[in-house]
């Protein structure tokens, strides 16, 4: 009996990871980011496919399968059809169709023109128009148009038919589908688990699907997300409605007591949106106290700025707040009073440390900081410490009537940045003095922290040390503390979602939010906008009327249709402890100290701490962080082999694990695939899925991949030798290539050249990890014995030479095989390269991994660009004579080839390159069918719309080629 399922036979990456992304494009619109601030988590779609991939069993038609497989997604055309959810533009309608069949649509009978295309067709003609144009667009451009699987109730009837004769089952759903495989493989309703559930994704997607879930994790932070995601989303109407009203009383009621205590209007009645703050500390150069900004700029829009005004009889500078200002002004507002992370003096330009203004200094080679260190009660800085902080401009919100075009009158509002006045300042004294009447007591209640930061922390020290916070409520300022203390004193703290609410709060208000000053994007970011705790010179305070922007974004996640039904048991744990059987185990854990969840995370328990245990009376609300797997060396290796053991002892002998994990340290993931083998796994098949959008980069489709390791129990130990491996894995590796390319798309692929590379691994994986014991060598001592740099074990060479064998095997398009084998690895290594190019591939990562595949170590002289997600290699006029002579690369065929083109272009002559032919390269006669295979090769580069660095060097490639091929004898 075939016991394989279909994710360990195939995967449609390419689709799921452009599912992938369009999910993560949706940014505060994705279905679990508003309960709370969450580290990676994973794309429910990666999530749902997974599942459906690990229960669905394949067949002997394995096209079939892939169709099927596609149908459940609704990833098929007609499923595609049915996610559509905006309208088709005129122009792209144009675009798909002859101009025969455009002038049929928009003449009329008589060859008259109609006012629109759509004109006189009946809703069934342009209905079948429509579907005509978007079958034919791309993948891409049809997820333009269509919603996210998750927002729709699945495949229609027709589908639901053709799946139920494939599968033979009996299902008019994905949760009964999802009953039906799990019943047919377990004897039950499938049973999903992860031990590491972070944001909650894969437990809440199990459950959505009827999936029995588990999710537990170290950090109680994400044991609450986890259990918030399924029990409010998945809680039904009654219960979303329950958590609603109490939102709304809630912020109706703080509301109310900040409206009274007159702290966010000013005698126009406007109400405060935002406050912007400021460092200050005394200038070495003047002696005056000097506001400190790396920029000035409040508004690029409305060119609005902060301009110093110098006062000798106060010893300071006044800030005046201009709107309108004219270019000099703002491009002075620019350069602001901190660069570089020193101070600048705007009167003398001399630069003045940071750190030295400190007090920082070195005693016998040891950092000694030379901050005061704030105390519970400190709220605001004392008269002497070194670093103050004052308000430099408020937001004003104006509300008036206006007359629209029907003549009605309506309530319309606009904005004001103003300069802080006298009446500015009685009202922050005022937030002080009510927050020091309430202090102790919403300390005692946890209405706002009382915790200390512990000492010691790769990302908490930088508060203590840059500023001299000691407790986590110094993190926020007395108006953030008084608007977010008394919005958790209205609520019931008892209730998990309150206790959410006044998290995503505070991570929006704190002293370490960003004011965000470009064009029509002004607002103030998170606090944790990257994985750091960095201190600010400047940041923006929400008022409360501001702050409620957060409650209404997270009703909008309360709009589930279906009620999660399955059990599902969510609570804080040690993975290394769980005694829950589960069927399936998927995980993405953490792996050489990516993010610090451990200390991060303590900024919210700080708020959490004194409700956990009302609502949840058995978890515990510390992070544990003694017991946290972090790291990379031999504790991270045996934590990591005991937990995945102890998983693996929880999970029948036909269960199957999934371990994800970014894709970016070869020698992680090589570890990370020891680990497993060392746990008892197997390995059946990986797959790189493109779920990380790359922050800071404004352009492009740029991700990272995420590896999915399907895997088995190992429930033999039998042995084997390296010499009888070889053979076993080459074997495996081409089958396993030949398979995926014979399935691929030719027109939308759905691998991409590093798939390849990565199914060479896991082909090389699945063959050793199915022993227990090779030539005597025990996998656990390999794991954690001392290597020295850069040594590699048996194991790793074996995987090397699978992916020599992949790529070898893998010949570029255009090529002929016989010629691909006579050439170097450098030079393969060059036109592969052009090759990922031609697919679009900029990842650094991508040249690196077929590098390695190579066994090329020395290739970064053939980048023309180096950046992270812009990387190309250089075309022959960009290395023009550069390191053209030698061994390796430099002295070999293609690199003379390049020149040759080079010299073309220059002369614009092939002659010139033929004359370099004939006199650099030996072999010219016998090597002038391969030459003329490469030369044709690349000069189809010039049809590449996104290679148009290729148009003349491509052109010369082809005009080189047929000086070659008419070349009979005799130099020219």
């Amino acid at each position: 009996m075939n016991d394989r399922v279909f994710i360990e036979d195939q995967f449609p990456v390419s689709r799921i990871s452009k599912e992938s992304y369009k999910e993560r494009k949706a940014g505060s619109s994705q279905t679990l980011t508003g309960f709370g601030k969450w580290w990676g988590r994973k794309p429910l779609i990666l999530i749902r496919a997974s599942i459906i991939g690990m229960l669905m069993p394949v067949s002997d038609d394995p096209q079939k399968d892939q169709d099927i497989f596609l149908k459940i997604l609704t990833m098929d055309d007609d499923g595609l059809w049915q996610r559509r959810s905006k309208s088709i533009p005129a122009g792209v309608i144009q675009a798909s169709l002859s101009e025969e069949e455009w002038n049929e649509l928009i003449t009329d009978q008589e060859g008259n023109l109609k006012h629109t295309w759509s004109t006189g067709l009946s809703p069934e003609e342009k209905e079948q128009v429509l579907r005509k144009v978007f079958d034919q667009l791309s993948y891409d451009k049809k997820l333009t148009y269509c919603d996210r699987p998750e927002q729709i109730d699945g495949p229609g009837e027709e589908a639901w038919l053709e799946i139920n004769t494939h599968l033979g089952t009996d299902a008019k759903n994905i949760q009964e589908l999802v009953a039906e495989l799990g019943q047919r493989r377990f004897g039950h309703t499938p049973k999903v688990g992860d031990c590491f559930c972070g944001g909650g994704s894969i437990p809440f997607e199990a459950a959505r699907l009827g999936c029995e879930a588990f999710g537990s994790d170290l950090n109680p932070v994400a044991a609450m997300l986890t259990w918030a995601s399924i029990h409010l989303i998945g809680g039904g109407e009654k219960i979303q409605k329950q958590v609603q009203e109490a939102q709304k009383k809630a912020y109706e009621a703080a509301d109310k007591q900040i409206t009274k205590w007159e702290i966010e209007h000013n005698d126009k009645g406007w109400r405060a949106d935002a406050y912007l703050y400021c460092v200050e500390v005394r200038c070495p150069a003047t002696g005056l106290m000097l506001p400190l900004a790396p920029s000035w700029v409040i508004s690029e829009k409305y060119n609005v700025c902060a301009v110093l005004k110098r006062n000798d009889a106060e010893k300071k500078y006044g800030i005046e707040i201009v709107t309108g200002a004219d270019k000099e002004t703002m491009a002075k507002a620019k350069k602001g009073t901190v660069r570089n992370s020193r101070l600048v003096c705007p009167e003398t330009d001399e630069e003045f440390s940071i750190s030295g203004i400190r007090g920082d200094r070195k005693i016998d080679g040891k950092t000694i900081y030379g901050l005061r260190l704030w105390e519970n009660d400190d709220l605001v800085p004392r008269l002497d410490d070194v670093f103050q902080e004052r308000l430099y401009c408020v937001r004003w919100v104006e509300t008036y009537l206006e007359k629209n075009r029907q003549g009605k009158l309506v309530e319309k509002t606009r904005r004001h940045y103003c300069s802080v006045t006298e009446d500015d300042i009685k009202r922050e004294k005022r937030v002080l003095k009510l927050l020091r009447e309430r202090f102790g007591e919403w300390q005692e209640k946890g209405y706002i922290p009382c915790r200390k930061i512990e000492r010691g922390g790769v990302k908490t020290e930088e508060p203590i040390r840059t500023r001299g916070w000691t407790h986590w409520h110094h993190l926020f300022n007395p108006r953030q503390l008084l608007i977010n203390g008394v919005l958790a004193s209205k609520f019931d703290m008892n209730l998990i979602f309150p206790l959410l609410d006044v998290g995503k709060l505070t991570n929006s208000n704190s002293r370490m939010t960003i004011w965000y000053s470009a064009a029509g994007k002004e607002s103030i970011s998170q606090t944790f906008s990257n994985q750091a705790l960095n201190t600010l010179f400047t940041y923006g305070a929400r008022s409360f009327i501001y702050s409620k922007s957060i409650w209404t974004e997270s009703t909008r996640r309360l709009a589930s249709k279906i009620i999660f039904s399955a059990k599902d048991n969510i609570a804080p744990s040690d993975a290394r402890h769980l005694s829950e059987d589960i069927d399936l185990w998927i995980t993405d854990p953490p792996y050489a100290d990516a993010i610090n969840y451990h200390e991060l995370t303590e900024f919210f328990l700080a708020w959490y701490e004194k409700h956990i245990p009302k609502a949840f009376p058995n978890w515990y609300t510390d992070t544990r962080k003694a017991l946290a797997v972090r790291g990379s060396g031999k504790d991270f290796k045996r934590a990591m082999v005991e937990i995945y053991k102890n998983l693996t002892n929880h999970m029948p002998d036909n269960g199957i694990q999934m371990v994800q994990f970014t894709h970016q340290d070869s020698s992680v993931w090589a570890d990370l695939a020891m680990i497993l083998w060392a746990a008892g796994l197997k390995v059946t098949a990986a797959w790189t899925i493109a779920t990380e959008t790359s922050s800071g980069l404004k352009k492009g489709n740029y991700v990272q991949g995420t590896v999915l390791l399907i895997l088995r129990k190992r429930l033999s130990n039998k042995m084997a030798f390296l010499d009888e491996i070889y053979p076993e894995i080459e074997d495996e590796v081409r089958q396993q290539l030949d398979y995926m390319i014979e399935l691929d798309d030719k027109d939308e692929p759905n691998f991409a050249d590093t798939d390849y590379q990565l199914a060479a691994y896991a082909a090389a994986l699945r063959v050793l990890t199915q022993y227990g014991d090779i030539e005597g060598r025990d996998i656990r001592h390999e794991l954690f014995r001392q290597r020295e740099p850069g040594e590699k074990t048996a194991f790793e060479k074996v995987i090397d030479r699978a992916v020599e064998i992949a790529s070898d095997h893998l010949v570029p398009s255009g090529i002929d095989r016989r010629n691909w084998k006579n050439i170097s690895a450098p030079e393969r290594l060059y036109l592969k390269g052009l090759e990922l190019e031609k697919h679009m591939e900029a990842r650094s990562g991508a040249y690196q991994e077929l590098a390695r595949g190579f066994g090329v170590r020395d290739y970064t002289f053939m980048f023309a660009g180096t950046k992270a997600n812009a990387v190309r290699f250089k075309t022959g006029t960009e290395f023009k004579k550069a390191g053209l002579s030698g061994t390796g690369f430099s002295g070999s065929l293609v690199r003379n080839l390049l020149f040759a083109i080079h010299e073309t272009v220059r002369a614009e002559d092939a002659r010139e390159g033929l004359n370099w032919l004939h006199t650099e390269i030996k072999e010219y006669w016998n090597q002038r069918k391969s030459i003329i295979a490469i030369l044709k090769y690349l000069s189809k580069l010039n049809h590449i719309p996104h290679m148009t660095h290729w148009e003349k060097d491509a052109d010369a490639a082809l005009r080189l080629a047929g000086a070659v091929e008419n070349d009979h004898g005799g130099r020219l």
